[in-house]
């Protein structure tokens, strides 16, 4: 700690002081540190491992493009670490949907949703951009954009299947493929995205959204982005199931701000097609990543709570999957894994978000007000 705050310090020509552990990952240490005026900023230090590398050029870079995020005051490619504005304490999203007020939660959930929309439409142009920045902070590893974890989790499931001794309908391999080309992930409609827009990542300041940890800042398919609200958080720990209306709302706020830019999104048959392409690309990732995982059961969170467990959103997950009908080999299969795994689990089904937990399930969901977004 002794060495950050003092190559932090001399990136920024002040003193730092009074270093607040902000919990940060196996990747990388994040500090709220005083300076010697009085205020405070945010240091982010990252290990020498190969991926703890490439999240430090993710965030420097995709902080650098300027058009979402803390302000970047200071990058040190050498050490490596950033410092950036400090945001405060706001709360999370995760925060308000784990809370009590179902409309502080509705409209936060709106706020993340047009506020990664508006994202997405502003940045269409700048991929260049955040390609030149990528090259400037480079530590050696290519970027995330380039790496095969589409195709590489659809070869796993075909493993984890064969080891469950579950049988892969005809067809399996093929989707599987499909879903895993430019054409199946929506590659015709890329957009920048910070990379883990889970709940805890975005903070609802009073100047509105603000969203945090750029480890994996890239450009992807608007659908992978869309498929958060749709699912919902199709990567995260906080996964509970919303109130009836309330997915498809934040789904067409998300939707009518990347529309502007590609109209073609504006159709629903485009829409829908490549919405139940990216559900099955989170809903193959989930089961690659928890299914060798719950041969003991646990919650998806160390220390946060509720947190749902793990067999509880795979069966969620699987659930869904199981209405693919345009995907009919991967929706069997879906169907498979809720027979023959799930089957066997007792484990009760995922709860909603506390936040609505006094709503009434036919009581529509409230009319939100507006809510400042900014980045």
């Amino acid at each position: 700690m002794e060495l950050i705050l003092r190559a932090a310090g001399e990136l920024l020509d002040t003193e730092l002081s009074d270093p607040v552990d902000l919990g940060g990952s196996s990747r990388s240490t994040v500090l709220r540190c005083g300076t010697a005026d009085g205020g405070s900023v945010i240091v982010k230090a990252f290990s020498g491992e190969p991926d703890s590398l490439r999240c430090f050029t993710a965030e420097a870079a995709g902080l650098s493009l300027g058009i979402a995020g803390p302000e970047l005051l200071g990058v040190d490619p050498g050490f490596p670490l950033l410092v950036m504005s400090d945001l405060g304490n706001a709360p999370t999203l995760a925060d308000v949907l784990l809370g009590s007020d179902p409309a502080v939660a509705e409209n936060g959930l709106l706020a993340w949703a047009r506020g990664l929309g508006r994202l997405a439409a502003e940045s269409v142009h700048r991929r260049a951009d955040l390609m030149r920045l990528w090259t400037r902070y480079d530590k050696g590893m290519p970027p995330w954009e380039d790496e095969p974890w589409i195709a590489r989790n659809s070869a796993a499931l075909l493993a984890l299947l064969d080891d469950a001794g579950i049988t892969a309908p005809p067809g399996l391999a093929e989707e599987l493929a499909r879903i895993g080309t430019a054409e199946g992930e929506g590659e015709g409609y890329p957009a920048f995205t910070p990379g883990d827009t889970c709940p805890d990542n975005n903070l609802l300041t009073p100047e509105g959204l603000r969203l945090i940890d750029f480890e994996v800042a890239c450009y992807q398919s608007v659908f992978l982005t869309a498929a958060y609200c749709r699912m919902p958080f199709s990567s995260c720990w906080c996964v509970f199931t919303l109130p009836a209306g309330t997915a498809a709302q934040i789904e067409r706020a998300y939707r009518a701000e990347v529309a502007g830019v590609y109209p073609a999104l504006a159709e629903d048959a485009v829409w829908q097609a490549g919405m139940r392409r990216a559900v099955a690309v989170w809903t193959v990732d989930a089961t690659v990543r928890l299914l060798p995982r719950t041969v003991e059961d646990g919650p998806l969170h160390r220390t946060r709570r509720p947190a749902p467990t793990r067999r509880q959103v795979l069966r969620h997950r699987w659930e869904t999957a199981s209405g693919l009908e345009d995907l009919p080999a991967l929706a069997e299969t879906m169907r498979s894994l809720l027979r023959e795994v799930a089957g066997g689990w007792d484990v009760a089904p995922l709860p909603g978000y506390p936040a609505f937990g006094n709503r009434e399930a036919s009581e529509p969901p409230r009319a939100p007000a507006d809510v400042t977004t900014t980045g």
